[in-house]
C-alpha cells in the first residue's frame, strides 16, 4: 500500500528536472543574467544587488520552477583555469547558456576558442544550444548578427541540435525577441 500511494505522490508531485549549464568567459555577465532570470521566474525572490556581482569561483545554482517542470541552472566560472572544469558537468547537461560579452572585442577570440572546446564536446552532441550577446545596452558593442557570423559552429556539429542566438543585457533584464528560460524550457521538454 505504502508502493501504491508513495507513486501516486510522486505522479502528482514531483517536477521533471532538467539541467542547464551556463557557461563563458569570466565577467561576461552569467551570473547577472541568473540572477535575473531568477528574479522573474522565481515569485517573492528579490535577488541579490547587482551591483555586487564579483567573479565566480566554482559555480552559482539557480532552480526554476514553471508547471510540471523545474530547471536547475549551473552557472560556472569561467577564468582560463576553471574551463577544465566545465566537461564534468556535460554528462548530465539537457541544454546550455553560452554568454559572450559583446562588448569585449579584445576577448572575442578567446571566448570562441573556449566555446568550439565546449561544442566540440561529444557529451554534448545533440544538446540544446542558446547564445548570448549579453551587453548589447552598451555602444560600440558587437551586434547579434556579428555574434551569430563570428561563433556560427560549423553544420556538422550542430547537426540536429537547436540552435539560437539572442542579444541581451543581463543587467538590464531584457532580451530582444523571446525570454531564453522559456525558450531553454522549449529545448528540454
Amino acid at each position: 500500500m505504502y508502493s501504491l500511494l508513495s507513486g501516486l505522490w510522486k505522479y502528482l508531485f514531483q517536477k521533471d528536472e532538467f539541467f542547464v549549464l551556463i557557461l563563458g568567459l569570466d565577467n561576461a555577465g552569467k551570473t547577472t543574467f541568473l540572477e535575473q532570470t531568477k528574479t522573474k521566474f522565481n515569485k517573492g525572490y528579490k535577488g541579490m544587488n547587482l551591483a555586487k556581482v564579483t567573479t565566480t569561483v566554482g559555480l552559482n545554482i539557480g532552480k526554476i520552477d514553471l508547471g510540471k517542470t523545474r530547471l536547475n541552472f549551473w552557472d560556472l566560472g569561467g577564468q582560463e583555469e576553471l574551463q577544465s572544469l566545465w566537461d564534468k558537468y556535460y554528462a548530465e547537461t539537457h541544454a546550455v547558456i553560452y554568454v559572450v560579452d559583446s562588448s569585449d572585442r579584445d576577448r572575442i577570440e578567446e571566448s570562441k576558442m573556449a566555446f568550439d572546446k565546449m561544442v566540440f564536446n561529444s557529451s554534448l552532441r545533440g544538446v540544446p544550444l542558446l547564445l548570448l550577446a549579453n551587453k548589447q545596452d552598451l555602444e560600440d558593442c558587437l551586434t547579434v548578427s556579428d555574434i551569430r557570423h563570428v561563433f556560427n559552429p560549423t553544420p556538422e556539429v550542430v547537426g540536429s541540435r537547436d540552435c539560437r542566438t539572442d542579444g541581451v543585457s543581463a543587467l538590464r533584464g531584457y532580451v530582444e525577441e523571446t525570454f531564453c528560460c522559456v525558450y531553454v524550457v522549449y529545448l528540454v521538454v
